[in-house]
């Protein structure tokens, strides 16, 4: 039974007897309201700090600046609210004491939160040094595009003053990529082995239609460079390379590479922008738009030279293809577009070699010379030689050398009478 009394409340037993006087903590309700309150609001914002650095994540893949200062923002903030809460829950419990197990159960919840917030405290420090390197690249790499757009606009002044500049190339959305490129040694040399290697790939078509024409190999190689001995049969295909090179090469130390009515006296930056212009187009479509090109010429002429008259005869059994090359056009077949990928890469190399200043000097080696390591590489490697045996003799020169500066870009031979280990 209870009885009310003015300001407490006593508690009988079941004899009636008082037993103790009770006084009710009327704060009690208010506190563990305003702790639930509390811990509902760190954990909402928990939720929202854990959206916020999520989204930063996702600005980082791809990279977007304006999108990572947002999310970097949104994470500040709801670190800023979080840290008002903990500071907020000190000054309402300087001493917080486990009075009870739900009261342990609240501060070991709250003491998580704060081992949390520490972490991404971290991680948000992390983030914005690496923002920080982002923006330090990329003021780095705008510099850098500022500087190719002057030495363009100054390289489009001085090739339009020529008249070698066209409106349509003006407008090329592709121009603005060509200027990134640098006129490097190291340049030339790609170029180089570009240029071998479309020799090379050239060969092989020229003696799949000589095979299928009739022709005896070892007769037409034995006609290209007689008395060569060759370490196998299989190295004769080095004889059709260097047929290849001799055409595709002469003139090459002429500015106007052997074209009639080529344009005399260009400077290196024309030069260049011509290298950059044909670069990464399609030879056929460089063609199309301008037949009678500087270019136009070079493949026609080289053309005419390095496919024989009765070599087209036997591999086409008519002169259609060659005649429509004379009367100044490209024929879109098979064959000619592969020999305008060898053309187009011999033709790029010399716009290079005449880029630079001064300007790069090629050397051809003879046959019978001394073989030396300095200005010439073997084609074939694992060469063997004979203790006391002379040096080697070259038999074929498959690809010519360059001298750029004082820098030397070895010419390539076959080497004739030798033993190659297998």
């Amino acid at each position: 039974m209870i009885r009310a009394g003015s300001k407490e409340s006593q508690i009988y037993d079941n004899n009636s007897q008082k037993v103790y006087p009770q006084p009710i903590d009327e704060n009690m309700n208010q506190n563990m309201d305003s702790m639930d309150s509390m811990i509902g609001r760190i954990f909402n914002n928990i939720s929202s700090l854990k959206a916020a650095y999520i989204q930063l994540q996702e600005a980082h893949t791809p990279y977007d600046p304006d999108k990572i200062q947002t999310a970097d923002k949104r994470v500040i903030d709801e670190l800023t609210r979080l840290s008002e809460l903990k500071h907020t829950y000190r000054e309402k419990n300087p001493k917080p004491i486990a009075a009870s197990p739900q009261d342990s159960r609240l501060l070991s919840e709250i003491q998580e939160q704060q081992n949390l917030l520490k972490t991404y405290e971290v991680m948000v420090k992390k983030f914005q040094s690496q923002i920080q390197n982002r923006d330090t690249e990329i003021t780095h790499l705008q510099q850098q595009i500022d500087e190719a757009k002057h030495r363009k606009s100054k390289l489009e002044k001085k090739l339009k003053q020529r008249g070698l500049l066209n409106k349509e190339s003006e407008e090329s959305d592709e121009e603005e990529n060509y200027f990134s490129i640098e006129l490097t040694p190291s340049l030339f040399t790609s170029a180089a082995d570009n240029s071998y290697q479309s020799i090379h790939d050239f060969s092989k078509p020229l003696i799949n239609m000589m095979k299928a024409a009739g022709w005896d190999l070892d007769a037409a190689a034995n006609a290209i460079e007689p008395d060569v001995v060759y370490a196998r049969r299989a190295h004769k295909k080095y004889a059709f390379e260097s047929y290849i090179c001799q055409r595709m090469f002469s003139g090459f130390h002429e500015e106007s590479f052997s074209v009639k009515d080529a344009t005399a006296t260009v400077s290196n930056e024309a030069f260049f922008h011509q290298f950059l212009a044909v670069r990464a187009m399609d030879p056929l479509d460089v063609l199309s738009q301008n037949p009678d090109s500087v270019f136009g010429k070079f493949c026609r002429s080289k053309y005419l030279l390095l496919v024989h008259p009765k070599m087209e005869g036997s591999f086409f059994g008519n002169m259609d293809q060659r005649n429509y090359v004379m009367s100044g056009g490209h024929p879109r077949t098979p064959f000619y577009q592969a020999f305008l990928k060898l053309a187009k890469s011999i033709w790029l190399l010399h716009r290079l070699a005449y880029s630079f200043d001064p300007k790069v000097r090629v050397f051809q080696v003879k046959k019978g010379s001394e073989f030396s390591e300095i200005h010439m590489e073997s084609v074939v490697k694992n060469i063997v030689l004979d203790e006391g045996a002379e040096r080697p003799k070259v038999g074929l020169m498959v690809m010519p050398g360059f001298m750029i500066g004082t820098s030397v870009i070895q010419a390539r031979v076959y080497l004739s009478n030798v033993k190659y280990d297998d």
